[in-house]
């Protein structure tokens, strides 16, 4: 699998580069980066001793290839690395929406992975959907990804369409509550430092919950909710028609579709 080269260094890829340096993954030695406007954390791998804009005699020696370019890029910056490339080498896709049959076109027939993971790589706790037909293909993607995050394989290429809605664009949601719980705090009378380390440190911890019990969400939220009392009043406001159930569907639906989308 190595060398591995890393088309796209931005965000993304900058979250999984923290990540493979704290918890495992390619060494910088074994990572080679080409991005004209690379991350923080891709210079601070470059200086550590990745190599930074490789050129073709290094592009030739890439065992697997990581493209975490943006969705509307992704095919000029193949055009500049894919006639360097050994055949055998392995193409792992992280640009969502664009199909595994024209990322491999595009690459001469190559092996292709799909995978939509989270910025939490950046702290180990990533999470990534994979669909790959091939099983080297797969297994290399696996490999970059479990040290970082948990791994969910997907049977057909268009669920990655709904893990995109459900996975990829969910933080942002949470990230959303959490603002607006900080600010309903602060309408309800709380100074605004004290409402934000409130729902800060209280969805941190529910989080945790989850995870350290192993209970459904529902369970959970069945043990936190007395009849009658302040939470039920609370549920009733969310559990509307208009509510946070009927809304989460339709902003997985609409990151689902515009998934498909950006593959056109």
């Amino acid at each position: 699998m190595k060398p591995v080269l890393m088309l796209g260094a931005g965000r993304l890829g900058g979250a999984l580069i923290e990540g493979w340096l704290r918890f495992g993954g390619p060494s910088t030695d074994d990572l080679m980066i080409l991005d004209p406007s690379p991350s923080e954390a891709a210079l601070g791998a470059i200086r550590a001793g990745a190599s930074g804009d490789p050129g073709p005699p290094e592009i030739a020696r890439a065992g697997t290839v990581l493209l975490a370019v943006k969705p509307q890029a992704w095919r000029e910056a193949v055009v500049a690395v894919a006639p360097h490339l050994p055949p055998d080498a392995v193409i792992v896709s992280v640009v969502a929406g664009v199909r595994a049959a024209d990322i491999s076109e595009a690459f001469g027939g190559r092996r292709v992975a799909r995978i939509m993971p989270t910025t939490a790589v950046a702290v180990g706790r990533g999470v990534a959907s994979l669909f790959a037909t091939d099983p080297e293909a797969a297994s290399r993607a696996r490999s970059l990804f479990a040290p970082v995050g948990v791994v969910v394989d997907l049977a057909e290429e268009g669920l990655l369409h709904a893990a995109t809605g459900v996975s990829g664009s969910a933080p942002a949601y949470f990230y959303a509550f959490v603002e607006a719980l900080e600010a309903a705090g602060a309408a309800a009378g709380l100074p605004a430092d004290a409402s934000r380390e409130l729902a800060r440190a209280t969805m941190i911890g529910a989080a945790a919950l989850l995870d350290a019990t192993g209970q459904s969400p529902a369970e959970l939220r069945r043990q936190v909710t007395s009849p009658g009392g302040t939470t039920e009043a609370a549920l009733s406001v969310l559990g509307r028609e208009a509510g946070l159930g009927p809304l989460l569907k339709d902003a997985v639906a609409a990151a689902a579709s515009r998934s498909a989308e950006l593959g056109g």
